[in-house]
């Protein structure tokens, strides 16, 4: 898409055009997809994070200042919505835990494994969720380290250093594997 029409979208977006913003979901819902899966790991998480996602957006809209950062304001939207739903699932895993005493079993276990995609799953579950962030926004989304440390507002050295420790326990898990 041309810069100067997303800016124009964006523009009557913010006026009140459903259509518009039709058009910017239909633009952008592919990314925030793939962004909540690899964060997740489940398809339907995803699907209710990234509508939740275009939801937040839309009421949201008068708060986006740049058009041309619409989408890394949606990756910022996003990564915190997906924040929140790994903090409440493992909160209701422990719970759930604690009920049954048993320990959780790993659905995504890497015993007897031939499918690299699905070690690589299993991987990312082990790292924590502001790891698993930074990770993906830097080797899924492409993002520059700038412009993670503006998506998820954290010092730029942060970012290095998450990205740094998320790549060491990939790499750790992975040769377990």
């Amino acid at each position: 898409m041309v810069e100067q029409d997303l800016t124009q979208l964006i523009r009557q977006a913010k006026a009140g055009d459903t259509d518009a913003f039709a058009v910017l979901v239909a633009q952008f819902k592919g990314e925030v997809f793939r962004h909540a899966y690899a964060m997740t790991g489940d398809r339907m998480e995803a699907e209710d994070i990234a509508q939740e996602a275009f939801v937040k957006a839309w009421y949201a809209l008068d708060k986006l200042e740049h058009a041309y950062a619409f989408a890394s304001w949606m990756s910022k939207i996003v990564s915190h919505l997906c924040y929140d739903r790994l903090k409440k699932l493992r909160k209701k895993a422990a719970l759930q835990a604690e009920i049954e005493e048993e320990p959780m079993r790993r659905a995504t276990s890497n015993i007897d494994s031939a499918n690299l995609r699905f070690d690589i799953r299993g991987a990312m579950e082990k790292l924590s969720p502001e790891h698993r962030a930074a990770i993906v926004l830097r080797d899924i989304q492409g993002y520059s380290y700038e412009e993670i440390a503006d998506i998820l507002n954290i010092p730029l050295g942060t970012v290095k250093s998450r990205i740094n420790t998320a790549r060491n326990i990939l790499k750790k898990e992975l040769s377990r594997g």
